[in-house]
């Protein structure tokens, strides 16, 4: 499971790359729009309180904002780029029928496995995609 995991951070992360290249290009003189706050650390933490509806309202919504995002990124990538065979399905996700609260429990469940100052140090778009991948893969 560890290079599953590790295979999907790569595969996070590069595409968090090529997000941020492509917006650096279109915004360079626009506001930083990325919150060095909102960590993996700082969402586990909202995702964790189960009995507080606001925290779960924004715990659904960054979760559901993020795989979404990745999602469109991929689907634009596949059309725009000329990708080798099968890599976009390698790098896809394979969600019919899959609850958000059942990504979120699994990120849970993922983000108890690291140390707080891992997670801390790590943005929290690149741990939720991580452990989607990790469950999720359509490989």
């Amino acid at each position: 499971m560890k290079r599953h995991i590790s295979i999907a951070l790569v595969i996070s992360a590069s595409f968090a790359a090529l997000g941020m290249a492509a917006s650096a290009n279109a915004q360079q003189n626009a506001p930083a729009s990325v919150d060095p706050s909102f960590t993996a650390y700082s969402l586990a933490q909202q995702c964790a309180q189960k009995g507080d509806n606001t925290a779960q309202g924004q715990c659904v919504g960054a979760v559901r904002g993020i795989v979404r995002g990745y999602q469109y990124g991929v689907l634009f990538l596949g059309q725009r780029a000329s990708l080798p065979a099968n890599e976009t399905q390698r790098v896809s996700l394979c969600l019919n029928d899959v609850k958000v609260s059942a990504i979120v429990d699994d990120f849970l469940a993922d983000a108890k496995q690291v140390k707080d100052d891992d997670l801390k140090r790590t943005p929290a778009e690149v741990a939720v995609l991580g452990s989607v991948h990790s469950h999720h893969a359509c490989m």
